[in-house]
């Protein structure tokens, strides 16, 4: 039972027992100052004479006279009761309504704060519900709309404040001594840092306990060296989606096929870099040729290079332009055998749509290919259009929530 049924509870018994005093003691004779014909009124008189003493008391209806002491003694605690639990119950909800993250919050334990309310919030309640259900979670945002505030109240039982992470005031509402776990799951990097530089220096007990989620790889790896970053868990999406897609799918097809892989990545976003940092240190000794598809292929490829150091990890084939142009792949199968051998295709563009009309063309092409094709959410659509011409249909949004760390949901 939650703590505001437990609390709507007892003030229920509360009032049926002063009821039932004022009620009895009525019944046994005693009669009333200001009403002196109570004593022989019918019994609805006597009910409601009893009920109105959690309104005005006994001011309009006088004091209690005659009657035995037990019904006199059960009247005057009723007379003082019913409209000290009525006041009570009026000063509680004026209390809720002008302080309302305080009132909520200052009783939470173990909970969890996330900082954001975006869709990696969405996936990561998805998770945590899927193994428990009762844990109390508490989101914070600059601004929230009211469809999404509704669905976190309504379908993940969240409590929601509309606030500033990084502001002292708020921090300090949100009862972090006790917290379980803090996710900074906000679209601003700067500020993800920020707050949880701010909070550990509040509560240092949260070291190791502040998981930090930085849409910039590049960002994140620029602070890796920083204190913050050592006394927090840091990570990106595409890094989580990666690692997931590596070893559930790519590892097992690169130790399968005989000899090495030609592993293709058509579109070098953020994912497809993810995919082969995690394939440089899982299965670098399985790949003969990395080949690169991208319309700002040659400047990804630097970047990855500058922090990654993969220069060496195999033999390269780096193509600029868009991967639903037949000449690209015309292009690459001039150096790069496709046809003969087991490839992977990872079709990692942005676009959902090219994703997968440049996969059905390619496994009609190469047929042997093991052919991956990406999209944001997840889709029943894609997932059947894979299943009839065996193309694997994968989800960032799945692949994230089916490998968050075990640790990040449980105690």
């Amino acid at each position: 039972m939650s703590k505001s049924a437990i609390n709507i509870s007892w003030r229920w018994l509360a009032a049926a027992i002063f009821f039932s005093m004022a009620l009895t003691g009525l019944i046994m004779g005693v009669s009333l100052s200001e009403r002196p014909s109570v004593y022989s009124a019918d019994i609805l008189t006597k009910v409601y004479y009893s009920l109105g003493l959690f309104v005005v008391g006994g001011l309009d209806l006088g004091t209690p006279l005659g009657g035995p002491v037990l019904g006199r003694t059960f009247l005057w605690i009723a007379y003082f009761g019913a409209p000290i639990l009525a006041g009570s119950a009026l000063i509680e909800a004026i209390l809720r309504v002008l302080t309302p993250h305080k009132w909520r919050l200052h009783r939470i334990k173990n909970h969890i704060v996330i900082a954001g309310s975006g869709e990696l919030t969405i996936t990561y309640l998805k998770a945590l519900r899927d193994v428990d259900e009762k844990v109390s979670v508490v989101i914070i945002d600059n601004q929230i709309d009211k469809l999404r505030e509704h669905e976190l109240r309504v379908q993940f039982s969240a409590k929601v404040i509309i606030g500033d992470i990084t502001h002292s005031y708020f921090i300090n509402r949100l009862n972090l001594t006790t917290a379980r776990k803090v996710l900074m799951f906000t679209e601003d990097n700067f500020q993800s840092y920020d707050a949880a530089h701010k909070i550990l220096k509040r509560f240092p007990n949260l070291k190791n306990k502040i998981i930090i989620h930085c849409n910039s790889i590049r960002f994140m790896r620029s602070m890796n060296g920083s204190k913050v970053a050592n006394d927090c868990i840091t990570f990106n999406s595409y890094q989580l989606a990666a690692i997931g897609l590596t070893n559930g799918q790519l590892i097992k097809h690169l130790y399968k096929t005989k000899p090495k892989d030609v592993v293709v990545m058509a579109g070098f976003g953020l994912f497809g870099q993810a995919v082969l940092e995690e394939l440089s240190q899982y299965a670098k000794k399985e790949i003969d040729t990395i080949a690169i598809i991208d319309k700002d292929a040659h400047r990804r490829v630097l970047v990855v290079d500058e922090q990654l150091k993969l220069k060496d990890f195999a033999k390269r084939e780096i193509l600029e332009g868009n991967i639903t142009h037949p000449e690209i792949w015309d292009k690459l199968s001039q150096n790069v055998d496709l046809e003969s051998s087991e490839p992977i295709i990872i079709l990692g563009t942005g676009s959902a749509e090219e994703n997968l009309r440049a996969a059905l063309w390619l496994k009609d092409k190469y047929p042997n290919a093991l052919i991956i094709a990406r999209s944001h959410q997840p889709s029943l659509f894609a997932q059947e259009i894979g299943q009839q011409y065996n193309i694997n249909s994968v989800s960032i949004t799945q692949l994230v929530k089916d490998n968050f760390p075990e640790d990040w949901l449980t105690s």
